[in-house]
C-alpha cells in the first residue's frame, strides 16, 4: 500500500481509468463505493485529485495577485505622472522693480520659478494649465510701493480661471506708501483649465529678490 501511494504521488501510476468501477471522481458516492473495491489505489487517486485542486487554486490566486499588483503599479505611475505643483515670483531683481501700470488689463508673467512640477506653468505667458480634473490649492500675494508718501498706491490683481475672475485683492489709496495682500483658496479645475493673474488698468506691483509678489498652485487630489 505504501509503495502504491508513493508511486502515485510521483505520477508513475496512472489513475485515469484502471478499474472496472471507472476510477475516482468528484462524486463522493462513487468514490465511497470505489474505495470499498480498492482502498489503497483509491486513496492514492483521491490524494492526487486534492493536490491538483490545491495547485489550481494557488495558481489562480497567484495570477489574481499579480494582476492586482499590475493595476496598482499602473495607478501609482499615473498619479506620479500627473503630479502638479508650481510656485513663481514676479522677478528676481536686485533692485525694486515695478510692473505696470498699463492702459489695458494685462496678464502677469511671473519670471522667477521656484518649482514647476509637471510643467503646468508657462513662464512665457504666465498661464498655468491644469493637467487633470481635481481640487487645486491656489495662492496669490501682491505687493506695491507708491514710492513716497502721498502718491497713489494701487496694489491690485485678479486671479482668473479661463478668463473669469474668481478672486482678487485690491488696495487703492493715498494713505499708505506700501501695502500687500494675500488670498488662498481651494477650487475644482477640469483638465485643460487655464489659471492666470491679471493686472487691472491703473494697478502696479513692485518686486525684487525678496519675492513680495508670488503665485502658487498645486493639486490637492484628483477627481477623474
Amino acid at each position: 500500500m505504501q509503495a502504491a501511494v508513493f508511486l502515485c504521488l510521483l505520477g508513475l501510476v496512472s489513475c485515469k481509468n484502471p478499474f472496472s468501477w471507472g476510477g475516482p471522481s468528484d462524486d463522493s458516492t462513487n468514490q465511497e463505493e470505489a474505495c470499498v473495491t480498492d482502498q489503497a489505489t483509491c486513496g492514492c487517486c483521491l490524494m492526487q485529485q486534492k493536490i491538483h485542486r490545491m495547485k489550481m487554486y494557488f495558481n489562480t490566486s497567484l495570477s489574481e495577485l499579480e494582476n492586482e499588483l499590475t493595476r496598482t503599479k499602473n495607478t501609482l505611475n499615473n498619479i506620479r505622472a500627473s503630479r502638479s505643483a508650481f510656485s513663481v515670483a514676479l522677478t528676481n531683481s536686485d533692485t525694486l522693480t515695478c510692473y505696470g501700470p498699463f492702459r489695458d488689463d494685462k496678464l502677469i508673467t511671473y519670471q522667477h520659478v521656484f518649482i514647476n512640477l509637471g510643467r503646468g506653468y508657462n513662464a512665457a505667458t504666465g498661464v498655468f494649465t491644469a493637467p487633470r480634473d481635481g481640487v487645486y490649492s491656489l495662492a496669490l500675494t501682491v505687493y506695491s510701493d507708491a514710492g513716497s508718501p502721498g502718491n497713489s498706491l494701487a496694489a491690485c490683481a485678479n486671479l482668473q480661471v479661463n478668463g473669469q475672475v474668481v478672486a482678487g485683492p485690491k488696495e487703492k489709496n493715498k494713505q499708505d506708501q506700501e501695502d500687500s495682500a494675500s488670498i488662498v483658496l481651494a477650487i475644482h479645475l477640469a483638465a485643460g483649465d487655464k489659471v492666470a493673474v491679471n493686472l487691472p488698468i491703473g494697478c502696479f506691483l513692485c518686486d525684487d529678490k525678496s519675492h513680495y509678489n508670488t503665485f502658487t498652485g498645486f493639486l490637492l487630489y484628483a477627481t477623474d
